[in-house]
């Protein structure tokens, strides 16, 4: 029991250490849309289920999930990827929000975001509508905007790391994100990043990146061996492995890539094994997966046991006893050869994965099976958790276990499947950041808690202000600030501090009642008053690790930003919702009061009380 505990008390060490660790994710961003509804009849037109919707939820996608993720488990996350003007795409610029995700994604008209809808019934996923066509490729002002927009976020991940390289991770689904020019120039600037994760369903696209760690699935891998062609005998426990890619594709259908017993062999029940380098059979079940988009399609068939695409055809059938993670351990020299990568991990989806390095050592991890519903998104909870753990140089058997641990504890419900580092830490026994200080504290308690965080390796977020009619715009903006961090701190102006800011009508509501409000969302850890103008003594003495501000103005703007930046921290500003401000409320609300003329009679009216209640109390 004590070793347990001394290697999940390592493991949250590395899961510390990541924090705030600069991380640059690009590729194919979309939107995945969950709609509940209840059937309890056919209709009269066809045997199909009659839906009553129920509820609605959207979530990022794709990369945007990858990127949601890295957030969430105490990464720095920036994504830039082309997003539609459309209806989805501000629906997954709300979803980044929400995450802390800094948001550079490139508008782009006329191109459609990509959305996975799917509809439900009873948890049973139905049918799933897919928009965005991948033959929509970036015009060449949409190229020149992204790679632009690559540039400038690399170089602002930098500085706010204080110089340190970021992470770079691809998401490559096919789905036009990353044409030619985009991938020739993230090869070309390969050495910008320190570590360089790739996911990509067509990993021969990418010769030249030498990532640091892929993550094919087993399909992917396995279309990739494929195309490096040529036969090739493994021994592994007893059964002689086969790969073989013919030649040249028969006329009238794709060649066979076979893989199982070698021809000679022996099966797992000894019995001879029969060579089947033949095209697919008749009768076999179609496709019934998700194909890959582009030329080289990918899906499992239906019997579940082949793999087929074109010009390949993987039989997992063929060898009985041979399963999918024995194939991949015997193949990790080759898929790190043919992607130059550092570290393959082949995921198995239910299977768990199979990952290698340069020692030659294959390490299994396992995972739980689960509805299908239940692990969309998994595979981009598992990529951010190994590049995290990776980015912070830990070694391999920590990050792949890590990397499955994470993605096992999202699988839990329907939907896209997020992990937090609250959840994860969770999961290995380590108790989430608490305090025992209470929410409204002065400066002087504010200092030794700082300190309490700082020794604990803790990151601490500050802001400041009015907070005179709390509304949404705050609410939304104190949720994006503390997803910087792991510590909120607001400093709230003092009374006499708001009427030199604002007038002598104002404050609407005292600071007792400001800082109560904020010191009960879940979202602020603790609120301070301060009586200046500027919040300029406080922050020299919390020398916050970000200070946010709200607003729609770069950085630079920021009256505070020097300070805040030679203290060693950086700026954010975040925008606010649009039509939401404390002035704009208070004039509406006397805009209302000025229209309306109190009617007396029905002032009156209301104030009789209720016959029964009078009845009550009489009877009382």
């Amino acid at each position: 029991m004590a070793g347990a505990a001394a290697e999940q008390r390592r493991l949250a060490t590395v899961v510390e250490s990541w924090l705030g660790r600069p991380v640059l994710i690009v590729g194919d961003a979309m939107l995945d849309e969950w709609r509940f509804a209840d059937s309890d009849r056919l209709c009269r037109e066809a045997p199909a289920p009659v839906l009553t919707l129920r509820r609605r939820i959207s979530a990022a996608g794709g990369a945007a999930n990858t990127a949601v993720n890295v957030a969430t488990l105490g990464g720095r996350a920036v994504l830039v990827a082309p997003v539609g003007a459309d209806v989805a795409g501000d629906e997954l610029h709300d979803c980044l929000d929400r995450a802390g995700v800094w948001d550079r994604t490139v508008n782009q008209p006329g191109r459609p975001t990509p959305v996975k809808r799917r509809m439900l019934a009873g948890n049973q996923i139905l049918l799933r509508e897919d928009s965005g066509d991948p033959d929509d490729a970036l015009d060449p002002e949409g190229v020149t905007r992204l790679l632009t927009a690559l540039d400038c976020a690399t170089e602002e991940l930098r500085a706010a790391a204080g110089g340190e390289a970021p992470t770079l991770v691809v998401c490559d689904y096919g789905l036009g994100a990353l044409p030619a020019p985009v991938r020739a120039w993230l090869v070309e600037q390969r050495e910008r990043y320190a570590t360089v994760a790739l996911d990509a369903h067509d990993l021969a696209d990418w010769r030249g990146l030498a990532p640091t760690v892929v993550t094919p699935s087993f399909a992917e891998a396995t279309r990739l061996l494929a195309r490096a062609g040529g036969t090739t005998t493994r021994p592994t426990a007893g059964t002689e492995l086969h790969l073989e890619h013919l030649d040249g594709d028969p006329a009238d259908g794709p060649s066979e890539l076979t893989v199982g017993a070698a021809p000679g062999g022996v099966r797992a029940d000894d019995s001879a094994a029969e060579p089947t380098l033949e095209p697919p059979r008749a009768g076999r079940p179609g496709p019934v997966g998700e194909p890959t988009p582009g030329e080289s399609r990918v899906a499992l068939t239906g019997d579940g046991l082949s793999v087929t695409g074109t010009g390949v055809t993987v039989n997992t059938q063929a060898g009985e006893g041979v399963d999918r993670a024995v194939l991949a351990e015997s193949r990790l020299a080759e898929l790190r050869a043919h992607t130059g990568a550092d570290v393959v991990a082949v995921t198995l989806d239910t299977d768990g994965a199979v990952v290698g390095g340069a020692d030659g050592e294959p390490r299994r991890s396992h995972s739980i099976p689960v509805p299908a519903s239940h692990a969309v998104g998994a595979g981009d909870a598992y990529l951010a958790a190994m590049t995290l753990a990776l980015a912070a140089d830990a070694p391999l058997p920590t990050a792949a276990q890590l990397a499955q641990l994470a993605a096992t504890i999202t699988v839990s419900d329907t939907g896209t499947c997020v992990c937090r580092r609250e959840d994860l830490l969770t999961a290995l026994n380590q108790p989430n950041e608490t305090t025992s200080h209470p929410a409204l504290v002065g400066g002087d308690e504010l200092d030794a808690i700082v300190a309490e965080y700082r020794e604990a390796g803790r990151s601490v977020v500050f802001t400041n202000g009015c907070f005179d009619v709390l509304h949404r715009g705050h609410v939304r903006y104190l949720e994006q600030a503390r997803a910087l961090g792991d510590l909120l701190i607001v400093a709230v102006n003092s009374d006499d501090s708001v009427r030199r800011l604002k007038g002598p009508d104002r404050p609407v509501n005292p600071v007792e009642d400001r800082g109560a409000l904020l010191a009960a969302l879940a979202c602020v850890d603790h609120v301070v008053v301060f009586e200046e103008d500027s919040p300029t003594a406080l922050i020299e003495a919390v020398r916050p690790d970000t200070y946010v501000k709200g607003g729609d103005y770069p950085p630079e703007l920021v009256p505070e930003a020097p300070l805040v930046r030679r203290l060693g921290g950086q700026v954010r500003t975040l925008g606010y919702v649009p039509d939401r401000s404390t002035s704009a409320i208070i004039e509406r609300i006397r805009s209302h009061s000025q229209d309306r003329e109190p009617d007396p009679s029905a002032y009156a009216k209301d104030r009789e009380p209720d016959p029964s209640l009078r009845t009550r109390t009489q009877a009382s």
